[in-house]
């Protein structure tokens, strides 16, 4: 079986869990828009989810789980299975006793968090309370899901993709199912209604944690209590971590940036682009993180086994799929911005002006989609090799250009009326020379990895996929308006957009002879079957 078609099927199971997983991020996005609309309540909200956010990317799903697979993997290789179990025990119980203590102290410090990402927000009545409770109500959504990151770690390198990609869908569902149904517990008890939506993050981060326990426990692994220890394994996550940490830390000093300068624009501002943040990690999440998770494992063993061969064919055609999969995805989302907007938000609170806004923001952002996709793989790429100075040089230089294009944005280039749009721009440049460094490291440590065949295959697709982006944008441009009457019109030229766009890319793909497009329609055909068999049966 070839390397793409490997990465491939197992990135088929990722994505499809992880495509279920968004689709309820979407719908919870949706109840938002519809209930709360864009302006006090969700800034508020947005802001204070994104605080237990970055702490988790900080030190849960994103450092611990880049240092975790490697060295659970090289346990498991040189030591066995008993080791590799103790070692992911003791992982989660030091996990447990670190980021309990540290929400402790988030507790006690949040009003100073909350000034540091949005002081803007002392300037309306009232926002910067309820953003400071609502932040200490999802404190504990940060051990929850670094427990559940451990465990995806595990059963990830054990080659068990499908429930750690199911898992945060859980939370989504969690989220929407328990939030709408304490609001009317909120407001008996004279809160506010948003509260109800924190409370259902809590529920649901405890159930993407639970969900993938019974699986560890058929491979074998046991949770119990234990006290954690100065295990050599832990100390090795650890030491991996610390740099990890800090090139973490430096992208979501990004992100801190965005969110302050936005809370000193327009109201709305930091609602308009959380709102298309989250619509662009949808081809991130189902194609990008999909791509990089299943990769990991296969690029950890072969950088244990020292087989760089095996290491650059497995890079190179994840490097390929991810191209091949976000670049169409970008261009249509980018065309069909609006109506895709309005579709899925424009209800209730959320009003036409907000479309708007939150459409130029997506296609800023879809700018530097493929790249936002493709930095998750080579940064693991790194890892796996125990090399974790390079990504976090890579990004400290992307916090010094982020910084920069935020106040040439809003500062010399003011007059260009970007306004939040200028600030998701700046997110997408710096993603694009984020991914071009790691590139030309990587090429300096490991040799050639096939940059050639890469380039052409993103040549190739682009082409395909401009001119079926254009096809689509005359389309509207012929429509004019007349789609924004409605659901049932959004929703229409929505699908056919994508039908079109779907058709065309992939006709001039296969006419321009796109090679990895081969092994798309194999993994397709493959599903097709297993489903027909099923439904056979």
């Amino acid at each position: 079986m070839s390397e793409e078609l490997k990465v491939a099927r197992n990135a088929g199971t990722v994505g499809a869990a992880t495509l279920i997983s968004r689709v309820l991020g979407l719908v919870r996005e949706q109840v938002m828009a519809t209930l709360f609309g864009a302006g006090f309540a969700t800034d508020a909200f947005n802001v204070a989810f994104r605080i237990p956010n970055l702490l988790r990317d900080l030190f849960a799903e994103g450092a611990m789980s880049s240092a975790f697979v490697p060295t659970f993997t090289e346990t498991l290789h040189h030591r066995g299975e008993e080791e590799a179990w103790a070692l992911g025990r003791q992982l989660m119980m030091t996990l447990a006793a670190v980021l309990i203590a540290l929400c402790g102290i988030a507790w006690f410090t949040a009003p100073w968090l909350v000034r540091a990402f949005a002081s803007g927000f002392a300037a309306v009545p009232g926002k910067l309370d309820l953003t400071v409770e609502l932040t200490r109500v999802m404190l504990p959504l940060l051990p929850l899901v670094a427990l559940a990151a451990a465990a995806m770690g595990m059963l990830n390198a054990r080659g068990r993709f499908a429930i750690p990609a199911m898992a945060p869908a859980l939370m989504n569902l969690g989220m929407v199912a328990f939030g709408i149904g304490l609001i009317p517990v909120c407001r008996a008890l004279g809160r506010p209604p948003i509260l109800a939506m924190a409370l259902g993050v809590v529920i649901g981060g405890t159930l993407q944690f639970t969900v993938q326990l019974p699986s560890l426990a058929r491979l074998g692994f046991r949770l119990r209590p234990e006290w954690p220890r100065a295990h050599p394994g832990v100390r090795r996550v650890a030491s991996l971590m610390t740099p990890a940490t800090l090139g973490l830390a430096a992208t979501q000093l990004n992100l801190l940036v965005s969110t302050q300068i936005a809370s000193l624009l327009q109201q709305g501002s930091v609602s308009w682009l959380w709102y298309a943040f989250r619509l662009m990690q949808l081809p991130i999440g189902v194609f990008g993180v999909a791509l990089a998770t299943v990769s990991m494992p296969a690029l950890s063993r072969a950088a244990v086994e020292k087989d760089m061969p095996a290491l650059k064919a497995t890079l190179s055609a994840t490097l390929r799929l991810v191209f091949l999969l976000t670049l169409p995805a970008a261009l249509w989302m980018a065309v069909l911005s609006k109506p895709i907007i309005a579709l899925l938000y424009e209800h209730g609170h959320f009003h036409a002006f907000d479309t708007t806004q939150s459409a130029n923001a997506l296609v800023m952002y879809c700018v530097g989609l493929p790249a936002f996709a493709a930095v998750g793989v080579m940064t693991r790429t790194f890892y796996a090799l125990g090399d974790t100075r390079v990504p976090v040089q890579a990004s400290f230089v992307s916090v010094a250009l982020n910084l920069a294009l935020n106040l040439l944005f809003i500062g010399p280039l003011r007059g260009l009326g970007l306004g939040a749009m200028g600030l998701a721009l700046a997110t997408s440049l710096t993603a694009i020379v984020n991914f071009l460094q790691l590139t030309f490291y990587l090429r300096r440590k490991v040799g050639r990895f096939e940059g050639r065949r890469i380039a052409n295959t993103i040549v190739r697709v682009a082409l395909a996929a401009a001119a079926a982006g254009g096809g689509c944008a005359l389309g509207l441009a012929a429509l004019g308006e007349r789609w924004h009457h409605g659901f049932v019109p959004s929703a229409l030229v929505v699908a056919a957009g994508f039908a079109f766009a779907l058709a065309t890319g992939w006709g001039l793909m296969k006419l321009t002879r796109v090679e990895e497009l081969e092994t798309v329609e194999a993994l397709v055909g493959a599903l097709a079957r297993r489903v027909l068999g099923r439904s056979a049966a």
